[in-house]
């Protein structure tokens, strides 16, 4: 599924003719570019490497460097591979904009989630704690983690206290509010993973052909044309 890199900037919210007011994710998204094409013929399957964001040279090893020189392309800071069906439609070099997505359809975005640092394990996993009556000993505690004599030991995967986020979250089927394409913005309904400036790839969904994603669609179907347009 052919994607973008773009960069969240937060989150705000846009008016229909009506009034009413829907809560939106604003992605912006820099000039992308086509690095390296990749054949069934060749690699296996078809895809094309993205980048996006120019970066000094110097910070790159010259392999690098010469990967970015065979598409005429000065070094770009981030890379992402996606899936597509026919890349005989891509060239070295091409410049991919905001506008290969259009209002109204479905969107898949993978980002970072926050970093939570090292949490308990009612904010982690959202235990619901002991009882907070009075003389009560434990209120926040894990509680029991293993057994006696069989088998003698905690058992792996067993929800403790650790690192809380920081992990790659996907979000599927947004829809696509609206696209600013000269501003380079994208606007998607809801909410999505990462803090503000942080990295986001914008995919076409990859369950649109649900039946739950397709009445989804319908359902929102209205958003995009009763808008109302708005300086952003």
């Amino acid at each position: 599924m052919i994607g973008l890199i773009g960069k969240k900037l937060g989150m705000m919210r846009v008016f229909l003719n009506d009034g009413t007011a829907i809560p939106v994710t604003a992605i912006k998204v820099e000039p992308n570019y086509v690095v390296y094409i990749k054949s069934s013929e060749t690699d296996g399957y078809n895809a094309i490497q993205v980048g996006s964001i120019p970066l000094k040279q110097s910070r790159f090893k010259k392999p690098m460097v010469g990967h970015f020189k065979k598409a005429n392309l000065t070094p770009l800071k981030y890379l992402k591979e996606f899936r597509v069906d026919d890349v005989s439609s891509f060239a070295l070099g091409q410049e991919l904009g905001v506008d290969i997505f259009s209002p109204g359809e479905l969107v898949d975005i993978v980002g970072r989630s926050k970093g939570r640092g090292f949490t308990g394990t009612m904010k982690r996993w959202d235990f619901g704690g002991f009882p907070k009556s009075h003389g009560h000993r434990y209120h926040r505690a894990v509680g029991s983690v293993g057994n006696r004599t069989d088998p003698g030991r905690v058992w792996k995967s067993k929800r403790m206290a650790g690192r809380h986020g920081n992990e790659t979250i996907r979000v599927q089927a947004l829809l696509v509010v609206d696209v600013l394409k000269d501003k380079g913005i994208i606007l998607v309904k809801g909410s999505v993973p990462g803090h503000k400036d942080g990295i986001v790839y914008i995919e076409k969904s990859h369950i649109a052909f649900r039946k739950k994603a397709q009445r989804k669609h319908e359902r929102l179907s209205f958003i995009p044309s009763n808008l109302l347009r708005q300086e952003v």
